[in-house]
């Protein structure tokens, strides 16, 4: 039996290692272990999302995991040396481009075990962003690659990838999309906190905030605020805000009007139950982007740029900048877009994580 290390470190990892997780059943000759660098380690953000996503909670913990890009990838480095040593995998599987992708795959490489990178070959173009660092590096050491899109296959190949070793499985983001969709049935939105505001409030959008170049600045953070709370004065904005837009508004005196309804992180099936049936989502998220296309929401990226260009390339998705008149502008052009069915994409079905195990089957032997 074959045992694969498949690594988790921040909360949208989560969200892609579980239909991989899930899937792995399926295959008796693997040993699917799941490895948590504790990236965000509160039980909001990380502990709640094991439960709600359908995945056991995983051997290998290594906890709190806090400090600079630096302190945060050592501490990752030598924790999943010492891991990796003990335990010998025969294959590390990390997803996406969080600190703990970049730290895995090195560590993992060093030590001669082969690494698959999901999600790989997206690029934003911006070297400024931590994430663009992460995905680059993370491919130019990877032995497999997993792509979303056809993008990811031609960076990889411009990037000298060999086009054996990339294959389009599709989008484990959408595998899980679809998995939740399904289980919000009336037993279980019974339950949420959040229902009664949705279901008495009628029309209304959804928004996430969270990037450093959004909310570290006053000027940029101020400018975003204002246009939100006046798009909230004919459409009320639903806001699971993170903790550190939180901290850095208290910390500006920036505020949200009455009509912006902010409640502390949500689960991932929470979170979902408000969005899919939103007017708009505004958001500076990665997989929001992806999501919302798949459902057919149409969605605002505060950003200008980003890694998932079939999104802006199917029309559900809009770069709109940092710019408060800019917001203003697209939010008014994309609410035009509400109701529309959702956009065919290739591999965005649901089954990601099997083509994944297909491959790493093979390849393992």
């Amino acid at each position: 039996m074959k045992k694969v290390f498949l690594v988790a470190g921040a909360r949208p990892n989560l969200m892609k290692v579980a239909p991989i997780y899930r899937a792995s059943r399926n295959f008796d000759s693997i040993q699917c272990e799941m490895v948590y660098t504790g990236q965000h380690y509160d039980r909001q953000m990380s502990q709640v999302f094991f439960e709600d996503l359908d995945i056991p909670a995983p051997r290998f913990n290594m906890g709190k995991s806090t400090g600079t890009h630096a302190e945060q990838t050592g501490a990752i480095m030598v924790a999943f040396e010492r891991m990796c040593m003990e335990e010998r995998p025969d294959l590390v599987v990390v997803v996406g481009d969080v600190n703990s992708t970049l730290a895995c795959s090195v560590t993992a490489r060093k030590l001669h075990i082969p690494v698959a990178h999901v999600e790989a070959g997206l690029r934003s173009g911006d070297m400024d962003m931590p994430e663009e660092i992460n995905r680059m590096v993370t491919d130019s050491i990877s032995n497999l690659f997993f792509t979303t899109e056809n993008h990811g296959r031609e960076n990889l190949l411009r990037e000298g990838k060999r086009a054996e070793d990339i294959f389009h499985v599709g989008n484990v983001m959408i595998d899980n999309l679809f998995h939740n969709v399904d289980r919000l049935g009336p037993d279980v939105v019974e339950g949420y906190p959040c229902r009664e505001l949705k279901e008495g409030i009628g029309r209304y959008g959804f928004m996430t905030l969270h990037r450093p170049s959004n909310v570290d600045n006053r000027e940029v953070l101020d400018g975003i605020v204002s246009a939100l709370n006046r798009i909230a004065e004919d459409l009320p904005l639903l806001f699971p805000i993170h903790p550190r837009t939180e901290k850095m508004m208290a910390q500006f005196g920036i505020a949200f009007s009455e009509n912006v309804h902010t409640f502390p992180p949500l689960s991932f099936r929470e979170s979902l139950y408000l969005w899919k049936d939103a007017q708009v989502v505004i958001t500076d998220s990665g997989g929001l982007q992806e999501e919302t296309t798949a459902l057919g929401v149409p969605c605002v990226t505060v950003r200008e740029n980003t890694e998932r260009p079939v999104t802006v390339e199917k029309g559900t998705n809009v770069l709109a900048g940092v710019s408060g008149e800019n917001i203003l502008r697209e939010v008014g052009f994309a609410l035009e877009k509400t109701g529309r069915p959702a956009p065919k994409i290739e591999g965005w079905d649901g089954h990601a994580a099997e083509r994944i195990w297909k491959v790493l089957v093979d390849y393992l032997g």
